[in-house]
């Protein structure tokens, strides 16, 4: 059973999200797997692995609501620098996150894509990353995005070497590039803009993340640790950008 301050905030999450239309791009950096194992005398693995279910949780709750888009900063280009151990764990937990949960995606009509260098991930990832998005490709009910081997800076340096190498072979005349023609170039081309950035774990930055995407994003951060991040918590999110008043520089 709920505690009390949560099942008010469940309720009252669910009521506000019921009173105005939900953000249609939300993206996540799950943010704190690590210090939650720490915390409890556990291996960062272990953290890592509970950051799975609050995922299952936020994927049912947004796709309920409604939300187009769900997109989830996995691992960043930054993150290759952890030690080997926690990389490889990393990838295994996410294998096995896409095996167990390919077919209710399916079923459920969720699509899959993953965007980031992707050439940098293992082989394996890769091969169930491919299977699962050509599995769920015609599913048109909300996009789950993994962004994996991403950075922003990466992925906007390699979309002015795409245009450049463009220009100079002559397929494309520099005077035609314009905002459109550069987000199709990015990694994450195929998304829309970010309405709602939600970062767990206390730390108040995008850390490289989807900078071209947030332009215009409303942005919510939380002490939470995304292990113990809940459904309360995500409607929370919701009801907070809902009760924003967004205006795009207009007055």
């Amino acid at each position: 059973m709920l505690a009390f301050p949560e099942a008010w905030a469940l309720a009252r999450a669910s009521l506000l999200t019921q009173i105005a239309p939900p953000p249609r791009h939300v993206a996540i950096i799950m943010d704190g797997n690590g210090r939650w194992a720490e915390a409890r005398g556990l291996p960062r693995s272990e953290g890592h692995a509970a950051g799975a279910e609050p995922v299952r949780t936020v994927l049912k709750a947004a796709h309920r609501l409604g939300i187009r888009y769900l997109t989830l900063y996995a691992f960043s280009t930054e993150n290759w620098a952890r030690s080997t151990e926690e990389v490889g764990n990393i990838f295994t937990l996410l294998g096995q996150y896409i095996d167990s949960e390919t077919a209710e995606l399916l079923a459920s009509g969720v699509r899959l894509m993953a965007v980031g260098d992707l050439r940098s991930l293992p082989a394996q990832t890769r091969q169930a990353l491919d299977q699962a998005e050509r599995l769920t490709a015609h599913n048109q009910d909300l996009t789950l995005s993994l962004a994996l081997s991403y950075g922003s800076r990466a992925e906007l340096t390699q979309a002015v070497r795409e245009l450049a190498t463009k220009t100079q072979t002559g397929s494309l005349d520099p005077l035609a590039i314009n905002e459109d023609i550069f987000g199709q170039s990015l990694w994450t081309g195929r998304l829309p803009d970010v309405d709602l950035l939600i970062r767990s774990g206390g730390d108040k930055r995008v850390s490289n993340f989807m900078l071209w995407h947030l332009a215009y994003a409303e942005l919510y951060f939380t002490d939470t640790l995304w292990p113990d991040f809940s459904e309360a918590d995500f409607l929370s999110a919701i009801a907070d950008f809902q009760g924003r008043q967004r205006r795009y520089g207009r007055a």
